[in-house]
């Protein structure tokens, strides 16, 4: 099926603030052939964003940042074992006249002071929550020097307080298995670099140098 099997009957804005509430009336082609009933939903307009891993394959490396999230408040008055500050990867939203890889390279810079060697290397272009959001990402994984990485970060302005560090990727793979890195974005792109980390480092010349000293 595609677009064509899709009838906007109406949209109208709900909200109109930092975040911005669509409500469709459609209805779709099913899968038997019928027409669905009238579906009324409310679509959150959140943009599009675009991560990054920030790795360094010579010291197989991970940057990570940990920063304060405010949805997280109402998911723990439920579930209290989960966090509120978040360990995650650098991260921001696509500005009008912005490009993904504009985005990549200035929030690595931003979050994490680190600056991105070469070019980026994308792992996934994913849908967030397509049940209420439009909101997709762009994830890359951007080799960097994590030598002397670490401090606060962040956009003042914006009202950003990070912390950046950093964590040998085995270390960074047994936190996720752990549970202690709890969001989707991270968690895709460590699954990524569990898969292409023998490979990076190869490219690097690590690899190639160990086995050549044993």
């Amino acid at each position: 099926m595609n677009r064509d099997d899709v009838d906007i009957i109406g949209c109208k804005r709900g909200w109109d603030g930092y975040f911005k509430l669509d409500v469709y009336q459609v209805r779709h082609k099913r899968f038997d052939g019928d027409l669905s009933p009238v579906l009324h939903r409310e679509i959150l307009d959140r943009g599009h964003a675009v991560a990054v891993l920030p790795y360094d394959p010579l010291r197989d490396e991970v940057v990570l940042i940990e920063q304060f999230r405010p949805g997280t408040l109402a998911v723990q008055d439920r579930q209290p074992d989960m966090p509120i500050w978040l360990i995650e990867i650098v991260a921001g939203i696509i500005e009008e006249g912005e490009t993904a890889l504009d985005v990549a390279r200035r929030e690595t810079r931003e979050e994490s002071g680190c600056e991105i060697i070469g070019d980026l290397m994308p792992i996934s272009q994913y849908y967030v929550s397509p049940g209420c959001s439009t909101e997709t990402v762009t994830l890359y994984c951007g080799r960097v020097d994590a030598a002397s990485v670490g401090g606060l970060h962040g956009v003042a302005d914006e009202g950003e307080d990070i912390r950046v560090f950093t964590v040998p990727a085995p270390d960074c793979f047994a936190m996720m298995a752990r549970g202690e890195i709890c969001n989707a974005v991270t968690i895709i792109a460590l699954q990524w670099l569990m898969l292409n980390r023998d490979r990076l480092r190869n490219e690097a010349g690590v690899l190639k140098s160990q086995k050549l000293n044993m």
